[in-house]
């Protein structure tokens, strides 16, 4: 019997191995971004982290879908099997807009090219790089799809709607967004303390 590929139902692995970088985790990744020695490696690390897009979908972004005024990034989901384009809207900071108008010298004007002109297989090996400088031990949280689950989890810790995650993560139904409250969070962790008062 084949199955098509589903969305993942639990942050975990079936061997019990968590899928998503912790907060500390992320805050180390994003340090990391910040020092590699590459600008486009440290655009790219850094847009994976504060869109949680696939890397797929950064390595299909052009200079064109950075909306600079805006402060987000049009990605195109390229998960959907559906005839139209579907595009998703993504605020990103103000330090990253700055940094891909720096590194890829935007807006230009009537100028289409990819941010990243790499092969799908050397980007995850550089972000693999930049997280074993962040320290990062292996597993399936430490991948760019760990920086995707990590994005869901940390928005959901940062009070952001559900259904803005979904957008923002382009999942095309509500109950694969929802495997991010799974994910314990501080507010889970001090009503647990009062039991041990």
């Amino acid at each position: 019997m084949h199955h098509a590929q589903s969305a993942p139902t639990s942050l975990y692995s079936t061997a019990g191995l968590r899928k998503y970088l912790t907060r500390e985790e992320r805050d180390r990744f994003l340090v990391a971004s910040w020092s590699a020695t590459r600008p486009d490696v440290r655009t790219l690390c850094l847009t994976l982290v504060y869109t949680g897009c696939r890397i797929s979908e950064a390595l299909a972004l052009t200079t064109a879908d950075i909306m600079v005024d805006e402060r987000a990034i049009a990605i195109r989901c390229l998960k959907k099997r559906k005839p139209q384009v579907v595009v998703r809207e993504v605020p990103i900071p103000p330090v990253l807009i700055e940094e891909l108008q720096r590194i890829h010298g935007l807006p230009s004007a009537g100028h289409l090219q990819r941010l990243w002109p790499l092969s799908r297989g050397r980007a995850w090996q550089l972000v693999k790089e930049v997280m074993g400088t962040a320290g990062l031990v292996s597993g399936p949280h430490a991948s760019p799809k760990g920086l995707r689950h990590g994005f869901g989890v940390h928005a959901i810790r940062s009070k952001i709607p559900l259904n803005l995650v979904q957008r923002w993560l382009g999942h095309a139904r509500m109950e694969t967004t929802a495997i991010y409250l799974q994910a314990m969070g501080s507010e889970e962790r001090e009503i647990a303390a009062r039991m041990w008062m």
